[in-house]
């Protein structure tokens, strides 16, 4: 906010230094106007002192010059003729110069002149638009100010303390509506979070609650197992028939910690994220036309050769942002495991389903760990000095299952590519 304070100083600072100029420039040129008749005269003086006779000086080819009367030497000395002279007139100034011959004084010039007030009606019209443009533009800028920065302003500690997991903040809309869009958005990231965190409480609990039972149960067979076990090696069960009946006991025992064991599992393999869909439909040039503009750019800054080939526009059926988080993820993935020369994205149908194909150069997974690319927290080989945590294609599956789509990657010599497959 002091930033733009300074803008408008500095803009009222310029406007006052313009005014200033053109005012000393206007007069100036007034000023120096209003004394144009001693250039007149001078000029008048000079023809006469090259021998022009004063009949030949017409004071009508002059602007300030009005008439001009001559006074010879006889004419002086007579009084009336003298006082005749020195008569003004009205309306009318007057200078009186010496005649002189061969540096002898014949007589007497009176110009009569008036004073050429320039027409200054141009530089008030030129004050009068340079203040309109003024006030216009401080008009703007205090509008902007009050309107836009200081409701930003107010805003601008929301996503910080959203970031902090300071979720209970109510978003005030603003009633201008410029950043309608952007409360909502902050709104529906707040609302996002919460149900996030409570989800993730919610499964937590269920888990440990699961956890916590079948610890409980297991111990049973287990302290079963034990006693067996000890009394098998203690030798205390005398016959053979007693000791067969203690080991399939125990193989019982082991059987129901199994099942312990593969409800463990079970709950492990869940969906460790829950993700949240809504199906509709899309078409593929929007879902394209926003890939160029996120990526675009940050290819143009690295360098890398970004390709998108030729496509006909469709209708997609799915998330068009989910479908882009998944479209993202693969992206993001080219440029970390990519050696960074080219990506490109092609494009290919196959039994009403529209494939989206996102390839990459650089160093591809092994062939043995191609089908776990896909689980989750599993990292190939060549991730082990890249920050991540096995998560990302497993989300994307997960998104792409849920819009009746699917997604599978492919080794190829130069490189990995991604297939994205959308029902149409």
């Amino acid at each position: 906010m002091k930033r733009f304070r300074r803008i408008i100083i500095a803009v009222t600072v310029v406007y006052l230094c313009l005014a200033g100029i053109l005012l000393w420039k206007g007069y100036s040129v007034q000023e120096s106007s209003e004394f144009s008749y001693k250039v007149e005269i001078h000029e008048i003086m000079r023809e006469l002192s090259k021998g022009k006779n004063i009949e030949e000086v017409q004071s009508g080819e002059y602007e300030d010059i009005v008439e001009i009367t001559y006074l010879s030497g006889e004419e002086a000395q007579c009084a009336e003729g003298l006082e005749q002279f020195y008569a003004g007139a009205n309306g009318v100034h007057t200078c009186i110069r010496p005649y002189v011959t061969d540096d002898v004084i014949k007589g007497y010039v009176r110009f009569d002149y008036v004073l050429a007030k320039k027409d200054t009606s141009l530089l008030w019209l030129t004050q009068g638009i340079l203040l309109l443009v003024f006030l216009c533009v401080m008009v703007l800028l205090v509008y902007i100010q009050k309107v836009i920065l200081q409701p930003f302003h107010s805003m601008s500690e929301l996503p910080y303390e959203l970031s902090k997991g300071h979720l209970m903040l109510d978003v005030e809309e603003n009633k201008h509506r410029f950043f309608g869009k952007f409360l909502w958005g902050l709104s529906m990231l707040g609302d996002t979070l919460k149900d996030a965190r409570a989800k993730e409480l919610k499964l937590l609990k269920e888990k440990k609650l699961l956890l916590l039972s079948i610890s409980h149960d297991i111990k049973i067979p287990l302290s079963a197992i034990k006693l067996h076990a000890k009394a098998l090696k203690e030798n205390l069960y005398e016959t053979k028939e007693k000791r067969h009946e203690a080991a399939g006991l125990i193989e019982n025992h082991v059987v129901e910690i199994e099942e312990f064991v593969k409800q463990i599992m079970s709950a492990s393999s869940e969906e460790i994220i829950p993700i949240e869909v809504i199906n509709t439909e899309f078409y593929l040039k929007d879902y394209i036309e926003k890939l160029r503009a996120v990526y675009a750019p940050k290819f143009a800054v690295t360098l890398t050769d970004f390709t998108v080939s030729g496509y006909s526009d469709k209708l997609l059926k799915g998330d068009f942002d989910r479908a882009f988080e998944v479209l993202e993820n693969l992206m993001e993935n080219a440029i970390k495991y990519g050696d960074g020369r080219h990506i490109r994205v092609d494009f290919y149908e196959e039994e009403d389903c529209q494939i989206v194909r996102v390839f990459n150069t650089g160093e591809p997974v092994a062939a043995d760990q191609l089908p776990h690319l896909f689980d989750s927290f599993y990292r190939g080989s060549n991730a082990s000095d890249k920050q991540g945590n096995g998560l990302g294609l497993y989300i994307a599956r997960q998104i792409m299952s849920k819009m009746d789509g699917e997604i599978f990657a492919e080794r190829h010599e130069e490189g990995m590519s991604f297939h994205l497959v959308f029902r149409m």
